[in-house]
């Protein structure tokens, strides 16, 4: 035998000194009367290299453990499988030592987990208390992920066994009573269903019998693939356009809210393929949460981090505080962050006379200009002649008369190439300047966050407790930490989901506010906005940034999310989420990219021309100065 071909079978026992439970009269010990029904039950989930381990309170002799692994050791040889056998004593005198001998020998069994391929935990115990308490531990050490099993052997009435239902229905978990009091030992197998109070006997044993079914539901059964029963759900969410969206209703009789959204679709379909119902909670709060300095959490994160909720719709976005309180399904959406600032009043750029001509058309101009003077400074010494008049080339570029001497035939023919040029760039700045004179401009001024951080006459709107907030709020360093200085200075304000409407009409509109907020939300806001006026308004920037992941959440550890998870991967991969997105949001990308530009019929006023006149008085003023210079020459 090949130490990689055997497995293992762990098997710690807890020695503890336990109140003596009333047992009938030459009762035998419960692992001793039922250990071949506890190895039946183990035998249907063994696989090669799994562990086995035995947990028990002490009552139990090492003579009944070493019987019980020999007779597993038994049914695993005659299945071809080989197992080898180890054992952990504990030993405690008193009954307050169990919770810390318990997390001390999960912590030693999870470590076995770790190796093992899967894991079946065997409790027994006939108090009560310890079997609670060994539950408790196995959930809250993580020992028991979903493939391994954990199977509980007592003597105790099922009545008795109450307070076992919340930890049991949500672990892979099954409850074996022995009843022996006529003498004659038979086995009760148990399911405990989830989110409900029913418990289902699925199977019984017998020593004559074995091991029998009683329904068609198999031993540990995957009772979150589907639910056996239609539990009712409590789910939470919030207005998040466009994922989801609350409109209250009329009707009194019924809810107060109805939600819809891409979300709310994703709902419906996770309903039908898990088999339950759900009811919508909002968060007090309106917020979707985040872990506080004290150390409790708000909003929905907190709601479902204290087990409030069975299910938070979210979507979510990932962060590690968070993920401290809740656990994450499998991403539905990533998103980013855009700033949504409004448009500006059409306006003409009063140097817009600049803009016919490109800046290189001016610079060629002017470089052809220096060009012109030289070749006809060179050409008049080559000649012998004198100083030609340089100021007639001058008056041509600005469509002034001029004349040329007759015996200069050099210089009409320089004269005349220059004047052609120039009444093909003239003709060509005149019609475009009629033109862009037409042209409004619409100004779009906050491209980038850093064009945002340094006016600081704008404040900043961002939503409340979301992970964005929480991500800057943390930064030590880059340019999220000057937001969060800008938020000390107090140039941040924040408002809950459903005040979007309002943000956006009543301040976001004339400024000077602008809101940072998901790319997918703005687009729906500018959506809405040009369904009601017609008119694209609003602007986005071109720079996202602060990418995450959007999912959403259950309570820590729980076997829920794994079943959600692998849903919303068959949602994402058959693009069913994007086209519900696309399919409801009407209007959504219509603004996305809005024209800078606009061209409208109306006079001019002196305010869209003021650059002319800028030049002008410059011209005038230059002019004023050389005549002064030329006096003052002429006088000394």
């Amino acid at each position: 035998m090949t130490a990689a071909a055997a497995s293992l079978l762990l098997v710690l026992t807890v020695c503890l000194t336990v109140a003596q439970l009333p047992r009938p009269q030459g009762a035998g010990e419960t692992l001793s009367v039922a250990g071949a029904a506890v190895a039946a039950v183990a035998a249907t989930v063994w696989r090669p290299r799994c562990s086995v381990i035995l947990l028990t309170d002490g009552t139990t002799s090492s003579t009944t453990v070493f019987t019980v692994t020999l007779l597993h050791y038994n049914t695993a040889l005659h299945t071809g499988r080989v197992s080898r056998c180890v054992q952990v004593a504990a030993e405690g005198k008193s009954p307050n030592m169990t919770e810390a001998l318990l997390s001390r020998l999960v912590a030693q069994a999870r470590r076995v987990r770790q190796v093992s391929w899967c894991v079946t935990v065997v409790v027994v115990s006939d108090d009560s208390a310890f079997l609670a308490a060994s539950a408790e531990w196995i959930f809250k050490g993580r020992l028991l992920v979903w493939t391994n099993r954990l199977l509980a052997l007592t003597r105790r009435p099922l009545s008795h066994l109450r307070h076992l239902h919340t930890s049991f229905s949500m672990m892979n978990a099954m409850l074996l009573l022995l009843d022996d009091t006529s003498g004659y030992p038979r086995c009760s197998v148990y399911v405990h269903l989830p989110y409900s109070s029913q418990v289902l006997q699925v199977a019984s044993w017998a020593p004559h019998l074995g091991l029998s079914l009683t329904t068609n539901i198999p031993l540990f059964p995957e009772k979150f693939d589907r639910f056996l029963q239609r539990p009712l759900l409590k789910v939470t969410a919030e207005e998040f356009p466009p994922h989801v969206e609350v409109r209250e209703t009329a009707n009194t009789s019924g809810p107060r809210f109805r939600f819809s959204g891409a979300m709310t679709r994703v709902l419906e379909l996770l309903a039908l393929s898990l088999n339950f119902t759900y009811t919508i909670i909002r968060p007090p709060d309106g917020s979707f949460g985040t872990k506080l300095s004290n150390g409790t959490a708000t909003g929905m994160v907190g709601m479902v981090g204290r087990k409030e909720i069975d299910l938070g719709l979210g979507p979510f976005g990932i962060t590690a505080v968070r993920a401290e309180i809740v656990d994450y399904t499998a991403p539905i959406v990533n998103d980013y962050l855009r700033i949504l600032g409004g448009r500006g009043k059409p306006e003409v750029d009063p140097w817009g006379f600049l803009l016919p001509l490109a800046p290189a058309v001016w610079a060629v101009m002017l470089a052809s200009l220096v060009l012109l003077l030289t070749t006809v400074l060179l050409l008049s010494f080559c000649f012998s002649v004198r100083v030609p008049m340089l100021s007639m080339y001058f008056r041509v570029l600005l469509q002034e008369n001029t004349w040329v001497s007759s015996d200069r035939w050099w210089e009409r023919m320089v004269l005349g190439g220059w004047m052609i040029v120039m009444l093909v760039l003239t003709l060509s700045y005149s019609g475009n300047l009629m033109s862009l004179l037409a042209v409004r401009y619409i100004p779009q001024p906050f491209q980038f966050l850093r064009d945002l951080l340094e006016d600081p006459s704008t404040t900043m709107i961002w939503e409340y407790n979301t992970a964005y907030v929480n991500h800057f709020r943390t930064s030590e360093s880059g340019i999220f930490q000057e937001v969060q200085k800008a938020e000390a200075a107090g140039r941040i304000s924040f408002v809950l989901a459903t005040e979007y409407p309002t943000m956006q009409d009543q301040l976001v509109r004339e400024g000077p506010y602008v809101f940072v907020g998901e790319d997918l939300t703005i687009k729906v806001l500018m959506g809405q906005d040009f369904s009601n006026t017609g008119q694209c308004d609003f602007y986005t920037s071109r720079e996202a940034f602060m990418p995450f992941l959007y999912c959403m959440i259950g309570p820590k550890n729980s076997p829920l999310v794994p079943a959600v998870s692998k849903r919303i991967t068959w949602i994402t991969e058959a693009g069913l989420y994007d086209y519900w997105m696309e399919s409801l949001n009407r209007n959504s990308t219509v603004c996305v990219r809005p024209p800078t530009k606009i061209t409208v019929r109306t006079s001019l006023s002196l305010s869209n021309i003021w650059g002319m006149f800028v030049v002008f008085a410059g011209g005038n003023s230059l002019g004023l100065v050389v005549l002064c210079l030329e006096l003052l020459t002429a006088r000394l």
